[in-house]
């Protein structure tokens, strides 16, 4: 499939427009092309979070993100007070992750505000 069609496809998935209206264009639109690349690259392993990982293992957590994923690592960047040396990889890691740590970071963020 053409990056073209994965990218509509990946807009769906993520609700592209209704994040667009909610958060700054540029972190969306940076966001969703770190996605692309990642579900259309033809590398045999990639480099998340400083493991080497096959590249197909990646691509089926990114293929599993949603709006909220999203909004959930543009809000944690907003965070982050920590300086960055390698945005991208910073960014692909949050983003494979996000899946896995979104829901104990809501849960741990819930508890402090009502503790």
């Amino acid at each position: 499939m053409d990056r073209y069609k994965q990218r509509e496809i990946i807009e769906e998935n993520i609700g592209y427009e209704q994040l667009r209206q909610e958060l700054p264009y540029d972190d969306v639109e940076s966001l969703l092309e770190l996605i692309v690349d990642v579900i259309c690259s033809t590398a045999s392993t990639m480099r998340i979070g400083g493991e080497v990982l096959p590249v197909e293992t990646v691509k089926q957590r990114f293929q599993q993100l949603d709006g909220g994923h999203i909004k959930y690592v543009v809000e944690s960047m907003r965070q982050t007070t920590t300086k960055i040396n390698n945005i991208r990889a910073y960014l692909l890691t949050a983003l494979y992750n996000a899946p896995v740590t979104i829901g104990p970071y809501y849960t741990a963020a819930v508890r402090h505000d009502f503790g």
